[in-house]
């Protein structure tokens, strides 16, 4: 009965887990940002941060200097290649995880050990988005930062002008 009881925490673990890893792939997606909404769920840190698409979506409007755009570019390419190979590393510690799973009789250690691994990975993974977003924040001056909290709050679609 333990051991049902421990496979049934583990399996719905391991769904959590999916469900966080897709969640958090969704939000990279290209997609024009949407502006913060006032819901239980939603991100608090999200008023505060400038997602690198919106940045170079809008370079011209806030001013980007050459050094900026620069800075920018290396930093996002770093930060892309590091989040490819930690992607690769959840997939395999998510592989490694379902494979003790399969199991009629699961190695309690062992799938502790395969999740610390994909938590690990999980944490890095936060933890260089939240470092980029710091280091773009950083860049930018205050009035670049204004105009881009002001550019978030017109939304995806800013309302056309009047003649």
């Amino acid at each position: 009965m333990k051991k049902t009881k421990l496979t049934v925490l583990v399996v719905i673990l391991v769904i959590g887990i999916i469900l966080t890893v897709a969640f958090a792939s969704a939000q990279q997606s290209p997609h024009p940002p949407q502006p913060p909404q006032p819901t239980p769920g939603h991100d608090p840190l999200a008023q505060f941060i400038f997602p690198p698409e919106l940045v170079m979506q809008h370079q011209r409007e806030i001013g980007l200097t050459a050094e900026q755009k620069t800075f920018l570019r290396g930093e996002i390419q770093r930060v892309t290649l590091r989040f490819t190979e930690l992607q690769w590393q959840l997939q395999d510690a998510m592989e490694g995880l379902a494979s003790v799973m399969k199991e009629s009789s699961v190695n309690e250690q062992q799938a502790l050990s395969q999740l610390d691994k994909i938590l690990d990975t999980e944490r890095e993974i936060k933890h260089l988005h939240i470092g980029l977003a710091i280091r773009i924040k950083n860049k930018l001056t205050p009035e670049q930062q204004s105009r881009l909290q002001g550019i978030k709050r017109m939304g995806p679609h800013p309302p056309e002008q009047m003649p």
